[in-house]
């Protein structure tokens, strides 16, 4: 694009996007991983995320979240977080651990 960037072949733990209703969805059964939309980074200064209507999505390296403290307070496993479209509370997502995942194995 013009501006921003592309991310692509990430994986979604503890939730499914939905393509057809561009959001995200519940785990099918016995799904663990299920592969994200490529997803379109577009940078915005001072933009405050939406209060409902998306998950603040968080991305790590590797299926391990744990990892050192870094000096930002984060762990060092932890890339950044994203916007995902939604239709229930940030709440619902984080009690199901959603995230998404860098790579699966390495």
């Amino acid at each position: 694009p013009d501006e921003g960037c592309y991310i692509h072949g990430l994986f979604l733990e503890g939730a499914r996007w939905d393509p057809a209703a561009f959001r995200l969805a519940e785990s099918r059964p016995k799904e663990l991983y299920t592969e994200m939309a490529v997803i379109w980074l577009l940078p915005v200064p001072h933009r405050q995320p939406p209060a409902t209507g998306t998950y603040l999505c968080p991305i790590y390296k590797t299926l391990t979240r744990a990892g050192t403290l870094s000096t930002t307070g984060h762990s060092t496993n932890y890339v950044i977080a994203v916007e995902i479209p939604t239709d229930k509370a940030q709440k619902h997502w984080i009690k199901r651990g959603t995230a998404l995942i860098c790579a699966l194995d390495f």
